[in-house]
């Protein structure tokens, strides 16, 4: 009985032990180490997400603030230049009548240089602005009148800035009055020194007095410059030593493109110094280009020792020449020398081959065209002359300052002319109406300024020679600029002056 209270009681214990167990707290978590993972959490109720919040603008930094970059512009359309009036270029030549032969290739090619240059769109002046070349060509018919009617329209009535021409010197002395009175620059296409520079027409006959030489009686056509070379002084020497001689040494308004004769005669006694020649005859046309032709060879060939025996003349137009020509046989010159241009220089070539002479024939540089070979035929054969190079243009070293420009000249000319027989007389044209040009585009169209321009070329590689003007040297070019040419088979030549003594 004892048991079983002992029993009962240790149950009921258990019993009040299990209830009390049941309603105890959890007992607390051990508290895990740092390195532990953290024991889960109870879950927490889900709340509803909060909404998304829009970034808050970034506030501007208060140092400097950054501004916007600036929109690219489109760049500045390029101007047109202004168009300015037009520079304007008269120009008389021979495109009729004997001279023809010249002036037709110095109208084409004062032309060509307009067409050339308005197709770049003009000149660009000291203004800006760019002005249209305006070339207005006059035909004198070789006619010393019509050559000064056609400058004075040019000059009254067209307002031309610069005056240009004539093919011939008759024409060209003629007019260079008219555009001094103007004071207008003019740029001569013929040679006779006499254009440039005045002649002592009031003291023909008369005696002047030469520093340190006896005096000299002038001669017509004779000038300040020739009587310096000829004595080898000063032309301002002369000038003092003869108070009554006003004329200036050079005309301030005129300019010429051509090669002069002395210089040419220069060349011609180089050839009959080389020859051994020392007697020659002459035979000219009586006008201003044969007598500057003539004065020239009097004054060097004299002091090269060599004797004229004859001095012919004839008029411009003649065609027959026996009459001079059977007189200069009974006189047995060692050579020939012809004062012409092709139309006359053709019909004197044929009739001295005609009446047998076995000389040499030497003209001066007034029959550098075609026309001479197409007048002569085969009597042209083995003619010789002085010239500018443009004619042997590709027989010239590669050197030589000008080559470069001939060979484009004559590119451009026979382009342009369709093909036409290349003359020296176009390459005068050539280098005036380029000198216009360039003196328009550095001093625009005031006449003094335009003067001054021509007088101050240098180094201007033309197609006559490579001009250097002076206030005293109103042609810019002498004997360098020269070649002997001889006529082969219709064909131009170039001699080697080491080769003149077998030519």
């Amino acid at each position: 009985m004892k048991l079983r209270h002992v029993l009962l009681m240790l149950a009921t214990s258990l019993v009040i032990l299990a209830v009390v167990a049941a309603c105890a707290p959890a007992p607390t978590p051990t508290p895990v180490p740092p390195t532990a993972v953290p024991p889960t959490a109870a879950p927490q109720p889900t709340k509803a997400p909060e909404p998304t919040k829009a970034p808050a603008a970034t506030a501007a930094p208060t140092a400097v603030p950054t501004k916007a970059p600036e929109p690219t512009k489109a760049p500045e359309p390029t101007k047109a230049p202004v168009a300015g009036a037009p520079y304007k270029v008269g120009v008389v030549v021979s495109v009729t009548g004997p001279q023809s032969s010249l002036g037709v290739p110095e109208r084409d090619s004062v032309l060509m240089v307009m067409e050339q240059v308005n197709a770049k769109g003009g000149i660009k002046g000291p203004d800006g602005a760019l002005h249209k070349l305006e070339v207005i060509v006059e035909d004198d018919a070789s006619d010393t009148t019509k050559a000064v009617t056609a400058s004075k329209k040019l000059l009254e009535q067209d307002k031309v800035h610069v005056l240009e021409g004539a093919s011939g010197s008759p024409m060209s002395i003629a007019m260079s009055p008219l555009a001094t009175a103007a004071k207008i620059p003019m740029v001569s296409y013929a040679s006779s020194s006499a254009i440039v520079y005045p002649a002592l027409t009031d003291l023909v006959g008369k005696a002047v007095k030469i520093p340190g030489k006896p005096d000299h009686t002038v001669a017509a056509g004779e000038t300040l410059v020739y009587l310096a070379r000829v004595y080898g002084v000063k032309e301002d020497d002369i000038k003092k030593a003869n108070p009554d001689i006003k004329v200036d040494v050079a005309l301030p308004w005129v300019f010429k493109t051509p090669q002069e004769n002395y210089p040419v005669a220069s060349v011609q006694v180089d050839y009959f110094k080389a020859k051994g020649i020392k007697k020659v005859a002459s035979i000219g046309v009586n006008n201003a280009f044969g007598l500057d032709s003539r004065l020239g060879m009097k004054a060097l060939y004299k002091e090269a020792g060599i004797e004229i025996v004859a001095d012919e003349l004839f008029q411009p137009g003649d065609k027959d020449f026996r009459a001079q020509l059977t007189k200069i046989k009974s006189l047995n010159p060692e050579g020939l020398v012809v004062h012409a241009t092709s139309a006359e220089g053709a019909g004197v070539t044929v009739q001295f081959r005609e009446l047998g002479f076995k000389i040499p024939i030497l003209h001066n540089h007034g029959i550098g065209a075609q026309a001479f070979i197409d007048a002569a035929k085969a009597d042209a054969e083995g003619v010789l002359f002085p010239i500018g190079k443009v004619l042997v243009a590709d027989s010239l070293p590669d050197s030589d300052p000008q080559k470069k420009v001939l060979q484009q000249y004559i590119k451009d000319y026979q382009a342009f002319t369709k093909g036409a027989p290349i003359s020296t007389f176009g390459g005068h044209a050539w280098d005036g109406i380029q000198m216009a040009v360039m003196c328009f585009e550095k001093v625009g169209s005031d006449a003094e300024k335009l003067r001054t321009c021509f007088e101050g070329v240098k180094s201007f590689p033309g197609i006559s020679g490579v001009f250097n003007m002076t206030a005293t040297d109103h042609t810019g070019i002498a004997k360098e600029s020269l070649v002997l040419v001889k006529i082969e088979k219709g064909k131009w030549t170039f001699v080697d002056p080491a080769k003149y003594k077998d030519n």
